[in-house]
């Protein structure tokens, strides 16, 4: 059985275009042939009027159609008393609650937001700070975002547009007594060298770290040495690790709960389809989720 949904809200637009731009792991499904209107999700409406968040769209009519068709079990009705756009940059959130299905965070501990300037970067910190982490480290490449970040919940920032020589012995400074989470949607070079400096320097029995990889904005791959691993203690998690409906579920309740009661707040900037071309070429962000709405 499918519904034809008539769309209200596209969903944040940088998935969207890293789509459209054939560099998304998803782009040979959505557009591998032509004609292909693009994204892969979206809030919407039934026939009936009910509110929906969808996805699993049947092609070629992405979610930036007037109309797309979808099957049954693809969509889900959004939460009352939020607004649509909202709802479609709440995934973010959801995806920062992998600190604790996945890496099983518990109050008080250390949390590193590596990337935490970008949108979800923030809306992490934000996450961090509501489960009751005891210290979150942030980093990121811009002094004056990272102020922001601050401002938000950060305990401590580092900049990570430095030497290898300084972002290490900065990771080395801020640690305290240990990272014990890492959320991780840099990977790359800034990944490499925090692995690198979390080797005890002596015979040490290492205290955990559990890294849980979730983006690659600072590149796809790092050199791994074994001794980060054999001698450091890291632990190192995919972000889907830990999730089945049941605790899926969960997750989505409490990201629910504390959006309704203004804990967690979502900063974005909507524009009109009309204006998409546009929007999508704009580098002034800072921070703030792109909703493209009808």
């Amino acid at each position: 059985m499918t519904q034809r949904v008539r769309r209200l809200v596209g969903l944040g637009a940088q998935g969207v275009t890293a789509i459209a731009a054939g560099t998304h792991y998803a782009s040979e499904k959505y557009i591998g042939q032509f004609p292909a209107i693009p994204a892969f999700d979206g809030i919407g409406a039934l026939p009936d009027g009910t509110l929906v968040g969808f996805g699993n769209i049947r092609l070629p009519y992405g979610a930036l159609a007037e109309k797309a068709v979808v099957p049954q079990g693809s969509y889900v009705p959004i939460p009352d008393g939020i607004d649509p756009a909202v709802v479609t940059v709440m995934a973010s959130a959801i995806t920062a609650m992998s600190m604790k299905a996945a890496a099983g965070f518990v109050p008080g501990e250390t949390v590193l937001v590596q990337g935490a300037t970008g949108v979800a970067g923030r809306l992490a910190v934000k996450v961090a700070r509501l489960l009751g982490a005891g210290r979150i480290v942030a980093t990121g490449r811009d002094d004056n975002q990272l102020c922001e970040v601050q401002a938000i919940g950060a305990d401590t920032v580092i900049n990570t547009a430095v030497s290898d020589e300084a972002l290490a012995q900065a990771y080395l400074d801020a640690r305290g007594d240990g990272y014990d989470v890492v959320v991780d949607y840099l990977w790359g070079r800034p990944s490499e060298i925090l692995l690198r400096a979390l080797v005890p320097r002596s015979f040490a029995f290492g205290k955990p770290t559990r890294v849980v990889q979730i983006g690659e904005s600072a590149g796809t791959e790092l050199a791994l040495a074994g001794s980060s691993l054999r001698t450091s203690g890291v632990e190192i998690y995919g972000a889907a690790k830990g999730l089945d409906p049941q605790t899926m579920d969960e997750v989505y309740q409490q990201i629910v709960t504390w959006t309704r009661s203004g804990e967690l707040t979502f900063d974005m900037e909507k524009v009109p389809l009309s204006d998409i071309e546009t929007a999508w070429q704009r580098t002034d962000l800072k921070g703030r989720r792109l909703v493209v709405t009808p």
